[in-house]
């Protein structure tokens, strides 16, 4: 009889009927994408800004870098933006209660949910899983912080928009129109003003600088679980952020 019953039970497991559920609207699967890419983009220029010494980048060179990293990061920060006033008015799995780990029960959800990855006890979720809440949450403000420190690198240091007007305005010379202020060029700038600029912008840089290393720990960390739960619960989380829709083995928690 054991015999049997464990045999009914594996067959029941390897013969799930899977469910197809509607989950990531058209502009929530765009953030991600179009993030991913500008991501990579604002690393790969960051990269070589940050080791630009030892690549032998003239001041032009550098410049030139530095302008392309800001022009991508215009492309995330607008992009980023769309998705935080998305995240009011999209579709149910879009917004900011399913989004991020806040709302009522959401520990005891999470409990649930780590007591549920024992064999046997698997749950599973339209939309994301409490744990994902949790890194996505971590995620969107590390996110937001490197946009937000980024607008303001970029007026400080090669003086783009939507700043970089009032820091010429800061720190050109008497007599000196602060348009005609350029990228590592100090013949019309006031020494002390630049240097009190200069102050202003070190904790946007230490912000900024330690925040990416956080975020491509928490990228990694977000990537490896996404594969791992794919592999070990059967859903089709990746390809869902294409087609938008999941596949699920049984009823969701958050199914109403």
């Amino acid at each position: 009889m054991k015999s049997r019953s464990g045999q009914k039970e594996k067959f029941n497991m390897e013969h799930k009927k899977y469910q197809i559920y509607q989950v990531w609207d058209l502009p929530t699967r765009l953030f991600h994408w179009i993030n991913f890419l500008s991501l990579l983009g604002l690393i790969a220029a960051g990269t070589v800004i940050l080791w630009g010494g030892t690549l032998g980048l003239t001041n032009d060179g550098k410049v030139l870098m530095k302008s392309i990293h800001v022009c991508i990061g215009y492309v995330f920060a607008t992009n980023l933006g769309l998705r935080l006033i998305w995240a009011f008015v999209g579709n149910k799995h879009a917004r900011w209660k399913s989004l991020l780990p806040f709302g009522p029960g959401y520990f005891t959800r999470l409990k649930s949910y780590f007591a549920a990855t024992k064999p046997g006890r698997s749950q599973y979720f339209i939309g994301h899983n409490p744990l994902g809440q949790l890194a996505i949450g971590a995620i969107l403000l590390a996110l937001v912080a490197m946009a937000a420190t980024g607008l303001v690198l970029a007026g400080t240091d090669i003086y783009f928009p939507p700043f970089g007007t009032l820091f010429q305005g800061w720190i050109a010379a008497p007599g000196i129109d602060p348009s005609q202020i350029i990228p590592n060029v100090k013949d019309n700038v006031d020494a002390a003003a630049y240097t009190e600029m200069r102050a202003f912008r070190e904790p946007f840089i230490l912000v900024h600088y330690w925040v990416f290393f956080i975020f491509l720990g928490l990228a990694a960390l977000h990537i490896i679980a996404v594969i791992h739960t794919e592999i070990t619960s059967g859903v089709n989380l990746i390809s869902a952020m294409f087609s938008g829709k999941k596949n699920l083995p049984d009823d969701p928690e958050d199914k109403e």
